[in-house]
């Protein structure tokens, strides 16, 4: 029968207890979720600074809407570019030392659009070449699978096994190669080695691209993310893409780069030719969310429950991946358990998401905590407690 593979796919993924399913939240008020007519303190949102329900985000849509209308309308080659959108990318430009700045409707479009632009056809006698991070986003893992260009990965933040790989495949001077890292990593919560992959990149005449979907908004003086928090300049880093629906409260997503890179991409990209544009009232609370005075002081909070977490979850003898971002994984290694540990999070008022293969590798299955200016100093002694508790009893079940 055709398409048989359909259900024995998901009875595989389900005795392996690796099924996805959705839950539908019915409301959301500071770090407090509603599902099925339960409350609990959520600690699996990337609204890091808490902007997504912050009134000048709310307050912009609504003038957004009313200036602009619901959608865009057409695709932004057509009719759908207005001046929302040029005042957004104008503003980034600046604030990232930038020639140019491209949106896009989700940083998957965004990383896509990139890899099947830029190695799309064939340039030259050589074969182009893509070396990312192995725990690069899988948008762009698979967008540079559909690319033309030859794809190696190289382990994580690992700089001699991306030197060697550097060495084994470059071929020409002139050959095109794009190194590919994140600027905080979506499932570890670490950061990237940039000056040393600046430094790499340039001894093997190699451009540099990064994804700071995670880091931009939190870090930074200015919450610009990485780039500014190194002081990278556009030479040293020719590709930059981050995204709006996780610090900055909205949704969507950027590149930017030199005015030559900006205009391929508009001539040749078909991620970002052939989609309508995001509303113009969404450009536009994004630009007032970005320019909200209130940011400096939600960063200030945010380090400040980060700092406080990483203190208790010691004190408190838990195991978690080492990081100083946001994303504070703990590690569980089991799918299973990773996903008991979670319902029984639950069951105390705490929504805690387990993360198993295949979005990590085999035997990395976790509890994805991430933090955010929305939390009290409370919920985060309660998170430590309740973390405690549920870990405690996993043992007694796996004994």
């Amino acid at each position: 029968m055709a398409f048989d593979f359909i259900a024995a796919a998901l009875d595989k993924r389900r005795s392996e207890g690796l099924l996805r399913s959705r839950k539908t939240i019915d409301s959301a008020q500071g770090a407090l979720i509603e599902i099925a007519g339960q409350h609990y303190i959520n600690f699996s949102s990337n609204d890091y600074l808490a902007m997504r329900r912050s009134s000048v985000v709310m307050q912009a849509w609504v003038d957004g809407i009313s200036e602009y209308g619901g959608g865009s309308g057409a695709s932004p080659l057509v009719s759908g570019y207005t001046n929302a959108h040029r005042a957004l990318e104008e503003y980034l430009a600046t604030e990232l030392n930038r020639d140019k700045v491209l949106l896009f409707n989700s940083g998957f479009a965004a990383n896509q659009a990139v890899c099947q632009a830029l190695f799309g056809q064939k340039h030259s006698e050589f074969q182009d070449l893509i070396i990312a991070d192995k725990l690069m986003h899988a948008s762009f893992i698979e967008g540079a699978q559909g690319s033309l260009a030859k794809l190696s990965r190289f382990k994580h933040n690992d700089l001699p096994h991306l030197q060697s790989l550097l060495n084994a495949n470059i071929k020409s001077p002139q050959q095109n190669v794009l190194v590919a890292t994140e600027g905080v990593f979506s499932m570890d919560g670490d950061q990237a080695p940039l000056p040393e992959l600046v430094a790499k990149s340039k001894e093997s005449n190699a451009w540099l691209m990064v994804d700071d979907a995670h880091g931009f908004g939190t870090l930074g003086e200015n919450g610009r993310g990485v780039i500014e928090a190194h002081n990278m300049t556009q030479q040293q880093v020719p590709i930059l893409m981050a995204t709006f629906g996780k610090a900055i409260g909205t949704a969507g997503a950027f590149v930017a780069g030199s005015a030559d890179l900006i205009d391929y991409l508009i001539n040749f990209a078909k991620h970002y030719i052939y989609s309508t544009a995001m509303p113009a009232a969404q450009a536009y609370a994004t630009l007032m969310s970005l320019q909200a005075k209130q940011n400096s002081e939600r960063r200030h909070i945010l380090a400040q429950r980060i700092e406080q977490f990483k203190f208790l979850a010691n004190q408190a003898g838990l195991t978690l991946i080492p990081s100083n971002s946001a994303i504070q994984p703990l590690l569980i290694g089991d799918a299973k358990q990773a996903s008991l540990a979670s319902e029984k999070l639950k069951s105390l008022g705490l929504w805690v998401t387990a993360i198993r293969y295949p979005t990590v590798p085999k035997n990395t299955d976790r509890l994805r905590i991430t933090l955010s200016a929305a939390h009290e100093s409370r919920d985060i002694q309660a998170l430590v407690d309740a973390l405690q508790i549920v870990l405690q009893e996993n043992k007694k079940v796996i004994a």
